[in-house]
């Protein structure tokens, strides 16, 4: 009787092929459920991923993870602590107690409540009675000139006070180089345990162009949510007025009024927005008289949440 045998794939060389191959597959899937359980894992236990289309000023939305770039900046600092005890003391408190009496922390406002001053807008400020009319008087010179350089006649009667008119009007268009903040705050903060969001909005703004000096009008939307404390309402109308009488560009103006208002009230998050018509692309240029430009700048919870920020867009009108 014929003796039967059995025979397994494996001891072919087809069938080993065919095991490997196999043996290889359920490697990749093994990996693959690996990165899912543990990408799971991550979610459930509330880690943060890096974003670059999600930038964070806040500090509680910032990723943290050990890259390299922060290695290097650890051994960096280390190296500058290593220094810094090297300088003696005396010239370390020299520098600290010299920068902090002329200087504030904040890029916006300066230690005396004004907003990014210079030499001029110190000068402006502290000049006496004859210093006034002395700049007046220059002023005027200089728009005499510029009528003559038009191919005007600046001794004619319609123009015969112009150059004093002009040189006024400038003076008070640009009046806010001299504001302070502090000032027209006036300790209008008070402590009323409310956190739900305040919004002030279609408020006119006039300003002037710094690339032409031509003006540009428009409506500014403001909001916050406080943290305890709120700021008398009409004082957000006054901030953005005493930046807007300078000369300004639109995006570092709806910027500036955001960094103020965060800076002096602390709140969780500020919010702002600006649409307005600028004459240099209506009267000259490209001409396009119905074109408007939108600006915003949203700082703390309004950046770090979603819907935070389109309840205060769909509030204002902007998400029509």
């Amino acid at each position: 009787m014929a003796q039967e045998t059995t025979r397994d794939d494996s001891d072919s060389p087809s069938g080993s092929v065919v095991s490997s191959i196999a043996n290889g597959t359920n490697t990749k899937k093994d990996k693959k459920n690996k990165d899912k359980s543990s990408k799971k894992r991550a979610l459930s236990s509330g880690e943060r991923r890096s974003s670059v289309s999600k930038p964070a000023r806040d500090p509680s939305d910032k990723p943290s993870d050990d890259s390299p770039s922060k290695k290097k900046k650890r051994k960096t600092s280390s190296t500058a602590a290593a220094i810094a005890a090297a300088v003696p003391s005396t010239i370390t408190e020299e520098v600290s107690s010299s920068t902090s009496a002329t200087r504030s922390p904040s890029p916006v406002i300066d230690f005396d409540g004004l907003s990014r001053p210079s030499r001029g807008t110190r000068e402006r400020l502290e000049e006496t009675e004859a210093q006034k009319q002395e700049r007046l008087d220059k002023m005027k010179g200089a728009v005499r000139t510029l009528l003559e350089c038009l191919g005007e006649d600046p001794d004619r009667e319609g123009l015969l006070a112009t150059p004093e008119r002009y040189a006024k009007a400038m003076l008070f268009l640009t009046k806010g180089y001299q504001e302070n903040v502090r000032d027209i705050v006036n300790g209008a903060i008070f402590q009323e345990g409310h956190n739900e969001m305040v919004i002030v909005k279609d408020i006119e703004v006039f300003s002037m162009c710094e690339h032409h000096l031509v003006p540009f009008t428009g409506k500014m939307h403001i909001g916050y949510i406080p943290s305890n404390a709120v700021i008398g309402i009409s004082k957000l109308p006054r901030i953005a007025e005493l930046f807007a009488r300078r000369l300004q560009i639109q995006e570092r103006l709806t910027k500036e009024v955001a960094n103020a208002i965060m800076e002096i009230l602390k709140p969780q998050g500020v919010a702002v927005v600006m649409e307005s018509s600028h004459l240099c692309m209506v009267m000259r240029g490209v001409e396009k008289t119905t074109s408007s430009t939108i600006t915003s700048c949203v700082l703390g919870c309004f950046e770090s949440r979603e819907k935070t920020r389109s309840e205060f867009l769909s509030l204002i009108g902007v998400n029509r």
